[in-house]
């Protein structure tokens, strides 16, 4: 029963938490006068923007409701990562790693106090870790903490980890905003157990909450004894507005400074503004990749000629630019090529050739029989499913366009729309032919996509039943996050990510992108690095 609850965890607690990052195209809903009738005027160094729902109750050491770039602007992790895959020190000044990867020793800063004045040390980051592995089961997707033998006090500034086998991502995973973040002395409950909720959110990071109404705004004011480089900005102030049409519009009323993030708006709406020429817009680097999952446990996709003609027969290019506005670029590559281990990936590149997908579908008996639209072998029509988010207007008209491609080369396509939910749990329980994915970008990948690859029980494990080399990959795939060894671990990723997408059962279609709009007096706005964190660091508005 435990394995199975950790493997459940494991492939859901990922896409929990990218729903709580994310919002779909689209989405709907109601917003009152209050919540759009203060203007960014109020204070002149404030940063004004809209948030689809309440920032929740800031507990950073569990997930929904609190959302993850409202954690990030409170609480900071050992760790931070930075463009490219860097790893760079954050509350952790430098750390050491044993050879037989299993010891990390943390020299912690001796400069950081948190926001009620209290200083961070070892005791307390040993708290945290002690208040996270209470339910390890919880927190079990994420591959180091169910790994943890021993967390240690070595001196006041210095902590000591310890895992059960090597494991290399521990780094990595100590970047994400959950559940590794730090949180005070005062905001523990008497009990110490942070999963039923916390006394109050306590942090270390640039930003303290400074006033809040459930489901309509919270302001967090800028931390005067931050440690790092004070934010610009005094405050910032997030209202819930979980229309996105009410969101567009109370930024062209001048109140909201900024508009970020992923599906906060539609394309054709970002288009517009963006043309306007009245505001500022910036486009981020791929944050993920948009694939479809072909699963070749079903016996007409079992055959690599079936799956080839599929990728060769729809014109990838004019899709993405039709169906995204231009936003998002065709992908080439199943993980964007921005993240640690993906450049050197060996893959041909499909392009579009509709007569290659019909040579490849006559040459696995597939044919067009006279007078007829739709192929057939043995009697048997070639049909298949594609499952998509009703909710997601991306998915839906990209399994349109699909339908209709594919229909010019004799393949009949039933498309259907689904909630999320459905579709999460029929790809977890293999009940699909083809379906819409998007892998979890940084700082999760590229490990937690080939480990989901490998979780057996899960889409990608049927993804890729029918792969000749299906044990050699799941070898690899073990291999890799256990070898200390740098150059064996480029090569394992080269290997894996190149052998899964030869075998082209996981078909790259576009790189994911956030956007941001803002007022002209909004100056110095970035993308962070991690797809999670808060967009504030050094933005300034004049």
């Amino acid at each position: 029963m435990s394995n199975r609850i950790n493997k459940k965890q494991f492939i859901l607690m990922p896409l929990i938490i990218l729903l709580s990052s994310l919002t779909l195209l689209g989405c709907t809903g109601e917003s009152g006068e209050e919540e759009t009738a203060a203007s960014s005027t109020e204070n002149e160094n404030t940063i004004t923007l809209a948030w689809p729902r309440d920032i929740g109750e800031l507990n950073p050491h569990i997930y929904n409701p609190s959302q993850l770039f409202s954690v990030s602007m409170v609480y900071e992790p050992l760790v931070s990562y930075q463009d490219g895959g860097e790893l760079k020190p954050h509350l952790a000044e430098s750390w050491e790693i044993s050879e037989d990867g299993k010891e990390y020793v943390f020299n912690l800063r001796q400069d950081v106090k948190f926001s009620d004045g209290t200083s961070f040390n070892a005791e307390i980051v040993k708290k945290n870790f002690d208040a996270i592995l209470k339910d390890v089961d919880l927190h079990s997707w994420l591959g180091f903490i169910p790994l943890i033998d021993q967390t240690e006090v070595l001196d006041e500034y210095t902590f000591k980890l310890t895992l059960l086998e090597p494991y290399y991502p521990t780094i990595q995973e100590l970047a994400v905003v959950r559940p590794v973040r730090f949180l005070g002395e005062a905001g523990f409950p008497e009990d110490n157990d942070t999963s039923k909720g916390v006394a109050k959110p306590v942090g270390t990071g640039p930003w303290v909450l400074d006033e809040y109404k459930v489901d309509e705004f919270a302001t967090f004011t800028r931390n005067e004894s931050y440690w790092g480089e004070l934010p610009d900005v005094e405050k910032i102030k997030v209202k819930v507005i979980p229309d996105a049409e009410t969101n567009v519009l109370a930024f062209e009323k001048g109140e909201l400074d900024l508009i970020y993030g992923e599906g906060v708006i539609n394309l054709d709406s970002f288009r517009q503004l963006e043309s306007t020429g009245s505001f500022e817009t910036s486009i981020s680097e791929p944050v993920a990749t948009r694939q479809i999952v072909m699963n070749t446990n079903r016996e007409l996709l079992s055959d690599i000629k079936v799956r080839q003609a599929l990728h060769y027969g729809f014109n990838k290019e004019a899709m993405v630019d039709g169906v995204t506005s231009g936003l998002e670029e065709k992908a080439d590559y199943i993980l964007p090529t921005n993240m640690p281990y993906t450049s050197n990936v060996d893959v041909t590149a499909v392009n579009y050739d509709s007569e290659k997908a019909e040579q490849l579908l006559d040459e696995a008996g597939w044919n067009l029989p006279e007078g007829k639209d739709i192929r057939e072998k043995d009697g048997k029509p070639l049909e298949i499913e594609l499952m998509y988010s009703s909710a997601e207007s991306i998915q839906k008209t990209m399994a349109e366009t699909l339908q209709s491609e594919w229909a010019a080369i004799g393949v009949k396509l039933n498309i259907v729309g689904v909630e999320l939910t459905t579709q999460v749990e029929r790809f977890k329980d293999n009940e699909f032919d083809i379906n819409f994915f998007s892998n979890y970008g940084a700082p999760y990948d590229p490990h937690t996509f080939v480990n989901i690859v490998a979780t057996e029980g899960f889409g990608f494990y049927q993804a890729i039943s029918s792969y000749p080399n299906k044990d050699e990959l799941l070898e690899q795939i073990a291999k890799v996050k256990q070898t200390t060894d740098e150059n064996e671990r480029q090569e394992l990723y080269s290997a894996i990510l190149g052998s899964l997408q030869e075998q082209g059962a996981i078909v790259p279609i576009s790189y994911i992108k956030k956007i941001a709009v803002y007022q002209k007096d909004v100056s110095n706005f970035t993308f962070p690095a991690n797809r999670d964190e808060h967009p504030f660091t050094g933005i300034s508005i004049e």
